[in-house]
């Protein structure tokens, strides 16, 4: 038998099991040497010398610490870092491409929760669910039968910004539903934008024809508030915003005070500051469905990540490449 290469998890040791549940561990394990209960949350640790050292395949997730040239320097052996997560700004340094380290995240697997999330808040949005909902609970009376001018998703206009992943998977779930989708975003050009079965339009142009925006960029000093009071002010009247990506994008302040007068309305799970804090408005406003940061992997969803690096494992473990590469090119302006 072939001897499996050494392998290490560095995480937070409570993650482990969740993202590696017993099945996908069995399946990571065939592959490699790697030993669960031993998540490394510090690599300088003395006591991991020698399993470092030996180290072919870093397993990375949630609470990686930082890769830099001394810890680097610890595993000569190291050819892959595969994470089970999203971003790796948070731990990856440029040293580890320097070496020509394989790097590869599972954002890709990640994005589905979120665009399925997306995807149900902009359905749920056309039909004025959250508004309506807030209204009968607070008139404790049901409104009748009659029909409801204004509402529904027939031909409703969907602005996406952003083809980030997550942007270009919300753009594939709506495909099916009869609604006029529309995206802006500086990287893509018009052939990239009809690929994507989309037209593309200017931020201010998609802000101002849409009935829903849903912001799907990452945060970079360039973006921090990219939706502010100007452009909270080019919506039309009774738009919904959609915000999974980074609370930052969006001016929380400017966002408040267009709350309060009701003219818009906004699905935020993700918010800045966040945590909210307990005094923020945004708790009370009934123009604002506000939930704590979900829509990425959670509970059954993480098994999916794990699944992700053993794939990536199996295509190392052959002498492939990775299938989810992350260039170091793209770190500036990725999330």
């Amino acid at each position: 038998m072939t001897e499996r290469p050494q392998a290490l998890f560095a995480m937070t040791a409570e993650n482990v099991p969740l993202v590696f549940p017993s099945e996908v561990l069995a399946r990571l394990r065939e592959l490699v040497d790697i030993d669960p209960a031993l998540a490394a949350e510090d690599l300088a640790d003395p006591a991991l010398a020698d399993v470092l050292a030996r180290t072919e395949i870093l397993v990375t997730g949630w609470g990686c610490p930082r890769l830099d040239a001394a810890v680097l320097d610890r595993a000569p052996k190291l050819r892959a870092v595969l994470h089970s997560a999203g971003s790796v700004k948070g731990f990856a340094t440029p040293e580890i491409w320097r070496r020509g380290i394989a790097v590869s995240s599972a954002a890709e697997a990640n994005a589905l929760p979120v665009a399925e999330y997306t995807l149900a808040m902009i359905l749920l949005a056309g039909k004025d669910v959250f508004v309506r909902r807030e209204r009968m609970r607070s008139e404790r009376a049901f409104p009748g039968w009659g029909i409801v001018p204004g509402i529904g998703n027939h031909g409703r206009r969907v602005g996406v910004i952003g083809a980030s992943r997550i942007g270009r998977k919300v753009i594939e779930l709506l495909r099916p539903f009869d609604l006029a989708v529309s995206l802006t975003d500086p990287y893509v050009d018009e052939a990239g934008a009809a690929a994507l079965g989309v037209p593309l339009v200017e931020l201010d142009d998609l802000l101002r024809t849409s009935e829903i925006v849903t912001v799907h960029a990452p945060e970079t000093p360039e973006t921090r508030h990219l939706i502010g009071r100007r452009e909270l002010a080019l919506m039309p009247d009774g738009a919904v915003l959609v915000n999974t990506a980074r609370g930052g994008l969006v001016d929380t302040d400017a966002l408040v005070d267009e709350l309060r007068t009701g003219r818009l309305t906004a699905v935020l799970d993700v918010t800045d500051p966040e945590p909210l804090p307990a005094d923020s408005p945004l708790h009370d406003l009934p123009g604002a469905f506000v939930t704590p940061h979900l829509a990425g992997s959670q509970g059954n969803e993480l098994a999916r990540l794990g699944l992700a690096v053993v794939v990536e494992a199996e295509r190392v473990v052959a002498g492939g490449a990775v299938a989810h590469p992350v260039a170091f090119e793209a770190l500036e302006r990725g999330a």
